[in-house]
């Protein structure tokens, strides 16, 4: 078989050797595609989702969940107490776990869900502690809309590039981001 480069062999090995280990040349068109064999993916398994009690964004909850749940993981929601919480939109979703409890080396990641809701955070010593912990221990920590404040206020974004929701520019760069 010849990849179109001229040398006789094995496109895949060809493509392997070029450092493309799981694409193919389409027999149709000649040019290079993903390989249709699904690569095997080590999914996160647990994940906890802090949300504020009131005012949180429902799509910045309802869609990651989703997508983490649809790959396998177990999501867990937190909030200041375990209890019914109100989104922004009107939804409501279930804590089942308060904030002062939730013990991050218990999940492969942590991530603190976005909207006005989450102002109520940007101070709290738990939320602080609990993203802390989460560094610490080597897991994936993630911050959506505003609530990169709470990551920069517990410390964390000093002299690291961060992205939040355009209000906390300010707040981010006050709190040592870039």
């Amino acid at each position: 078989a010849d990849c179109g480069d001229g040398r006789a062999g094995s496109c895949a090995e060809s493509l392997r050797s070029a450092g493309l280990p799981h694409a193919r040349m389409s027999p149709l068109t000649g040019i290079i595609e993903p390989d249709p064999q699904p690569v095997e993916v080590t999914p996160v398994a647990r994940v906890l989702m802090v949300i504020a009690p009131t005012v949180f964004r429902d799509e910045e909850y309802t869609h990651p969940k989703a997508v983490l749940e649809a790959r396998g993981a177990e999501v867990v929601t937190a909030s200041r107490t375990p209890g019914v919480c109100q989104g922004k939109l009107g939804m409501t979703a279930k804590a089942t776990l308060a904030i002062a409890d939730a013990d991050a080396t218990d999940y492969d990641a942590v991530v603190f869900v976005g909207g006005g809701g989450a102002e109520v955070f940007f101070d709290d010593p738990d939320a602080h502690r609990l993203a802390r912990r989460t560094l610490e221990s080597d897991r994936v920590l993630g911050a959506i809309c505003i609530a990169p404040s709470i990551l920069a206020r517990a410390g964390l974004l000093h002299g690291v590039r961060a992205t939040a929701f355009a209000s906390q520019h300010d707040d981010l760069v006050a709190h040592g981001a870039i």
